[in-house]
């Protein structure tokens, strides 16, 4: 695992708002939150549904905008950047990894990397990407072809094949079994530690927190607490 350089913030919010009319009420997704993911750190986003951890790495990966407050990438202020600059900010800087694939299914493991690969300014190879992830033996697999675990390492290798700064990870086990979900987080924990990517995770299982170099608790749209780890553990070794 990279050391954490904890004074240099590459994502950043400060006093960020975020509501939503539904109806006559307004529902408040996050409440004045200040935050940062700093360079080379895998970070764990834990919270129950609701607690407003989708809406923050929303905002953080430009797929929302705050209502208010300010998002910082490194030393651009992203808070009144237009539709056009945000796209731009996400397809050079961000990858995004779901809980559901989103793979295009007539298109095999390769081809659904090779997508992103051949469009961003400095793309890895898509076989480099999918060998980093365990698949180099299902280049030529349709998803269907494949386990779920198989179709989330594709979107991993998918999303880090432009090599982002930032990967955002939106409950990327959440529909796997333990021991695929294990594989999964194996696959995000070497991509942090040997491309340094800044990584987070958001679940709502407290175990994935023993994989960070810090847990972050949000609850009612707040930070509620920040744990640092000082030894963070394989994923392999998590017990669930």
């Amino acid at each position: 695992m990279p050391a954490v350089t904890t004074s240099t913030p590459i994502l950043r919010l400060q006093q960020v708002t975020k509501s939503y009319p539904m109806g006559e009420v307004v529902v408040h997704a996050l409440r004045g939150v200040d935050f940062a993911l700093h360079q080379g750190e895998c970070l764990v986003l834990l919270g129950p549904s609701g607690s407003g951890k989708s809406t923050l790495l929303n905002i953080l990966g430009g797929l929302d905008v705050p209502t208010s407050g300010e998002l910082w990438f490194q030393d651009h202020d992203l808070s009144a950047a237009s539709s056009r600059e945000l796209t731009e900010f996400r397809r050079q800087h961000v990858g995004f990894v779901f809980q559901f694939y989103n793979l295009i299914p007539s298109l095999t493991a390769l081809e659904n990397v090779q997508l992103v690969s051949e469009i961003a300014p400095q793309g890895m190879d898509p076989r480099e990407a999918l060998e980093r992830v365990g698949l180099a033996e299902r280049l030529h697999h349709f998803p269907a072809q494949m386990s779920g675990g198989e179709q989330q390492r594709v979107a991993i290798a998918r999303a880090i094949a432009k090599r982002p700064e930032v990967l955002l990870c939106d409950e990327p086990t959440g529909a796997l079994d333990v021991q695929t979900g294990r594989l999964v987080l194996n696959a995000l924990n070497e991509v942090n530690r040997d491309l340094g990517t800044s990584t987070a995770i958001i679940t709502h299982n407290a175990a994935i927190g023993a994989m960070a170099d810090r847990v972050v608790s949000i609850a009612d749209g707040r930070i509620a607490k920040i744990e640092e780890n000082a030894s963070p553990v394989p994923p392999g070794s998590i017990d669930w």
